[in-house]
C-alpha cells in the first residue's frame, strides 16, 4: 500500500513539474519576431512593420463597432503583472479621440482585441507571413 502512494505521488510531482516548464516556456515572446501581417476570419489585416510602424485595415477593436481603419506606431510591452500586449500609437485619427490602443499577444503569431480586460475577445487575428 506504502508503495502504491509513493508511486502515486512520485508521478504527481512529475507531471506538475512538467506543467510548470510547459507553461513557462508557452508565454515566451520575441518582440524582434513580431513584425508582419495578421488577419482575422471574418475580415481584418494588421501589418506590424520592423521600423515600428504599423497599418490596420477593416479592424474591430471594440464589441458592437465597426470595422476601422488607422495607423501609426507600435510597441511591445510586458508589464510583467498582466499580458503582454504591443500598443499601437493611433497618428491618424482612425479611432476618434483615442491616442492609442492596446493589442494583446496570445502567442508568437496570434494577436486580439479585447475592449474589457474581464471580457471576451473582440476579434483574434493571425499571422500569415
Amino acid at each position: 500500500m506504502i508503495r502504491g502512494r509513493t508511486r502515486r505521488r512520485w508521478l504527481f510531482a512529475v507531471l506538475a513539474g512538467c506543467a510548470v516548464l510547459v507553461a513557462g516556456c508557452s508565454g515566451e515572446i520575441d518582440p524582434a519576431k513580431l513584425p508582419g501581417v495578421y488577419r482575422a476570419d471574418g475580415g481584418g489585416t494588421i501589418e506590424l512593420s520592423a521600423d515600428g510602424t504599423f497599418t490596420a485595415t477593416g479592424v474591430t477593436t471594440s464589441e458592437g463597432a465597426e470595422p476601422v481603419d488607422f495607423s501609426g506606431s507600435w510597441d511591445y510591452e510586458d508589464p510583467g503583472t498582466s499580458s503582454d500586449f504591443v500598443y499601437l500609437g493611433v497618428e491618424d485619427g482612425g479611432l476618434g479621440r483615442t491616442g492609442g490602443i492596446q493589442l494583446y499577444v496570445d502567442d508568437q503569431d496570434t494577436l486580439y482585441f479585447r475592449s474589457d480586460p474581464d471580457g471576451p475577445v473582440t476579434q483574434e487575428l493571425d499571422k500569415v507571413s
